[in-house]
């Protein structure tokens, strides 16, 4: 049982594996902000989806977030553009996982239509049971800031 918060967040296109996600990481233990969309039939723009995940991040609400767009190239360049944020477009789970251990990822984006939600869950599960290895990675972290 994890005593972590992450916050959930997709634009329309995300919708779908944004709920898949957000029941998964309940069954783990997790507890879930959701900031949306709530409705998959309904376009909204992707860039204030990913802003606000980033933002709760960035503020302390959550430890991390899980952003999902079609792709999930859009929502992490939203995401990336708040000072202070690591997120990482993911297509599997070694991508997943070295997102972690070498750059430190606070965000992880992945794409609804373009990831199975099997692999999908199974990249966040990397996603959030991995740690930042730091040491020689150090260096490389502090000049993303």
């Amino acid at each position: 049982m994890s005593s972590e918060s992450i916050a959930v967040a997709s634009d329309h296109a995300g919708y779908e594996l944004k709920e898949t996600l957000k029941q998964e990481l309940t069954n783990m233990g997790y507890e879930v902000l959701d900031l949306g969309t709530d409705d998959g039939t309904v376009s909204v723009d992707y860039p204030d989806f990913g802003y606000a995940a980033a933002g709760a991040v960035t503020s302390g609400q959550v430890d991390r977030a899980i952003i999902v767009c079609g792709t999930g190239i859009g929502i992490s360049i939203a995401a990336n553009r708040r000072p202070g944020i690591r997120a990482a477009l993911c297509h599997d789970i070694e991508t997943a996982r070295l997102s972690r251990e070498h750059n430190d990822a606070n965000v992880l984006a992945l794409g609804g239509r373009t990831t199975d939600p099997e692999l999908a869950k199974a990249c966040m599960k990397a996603f959030l049971e991995t740690s930042y290895e730091g040491g020689r990675h150090d260096r490389r972290v502090a000049k993303l800031a």
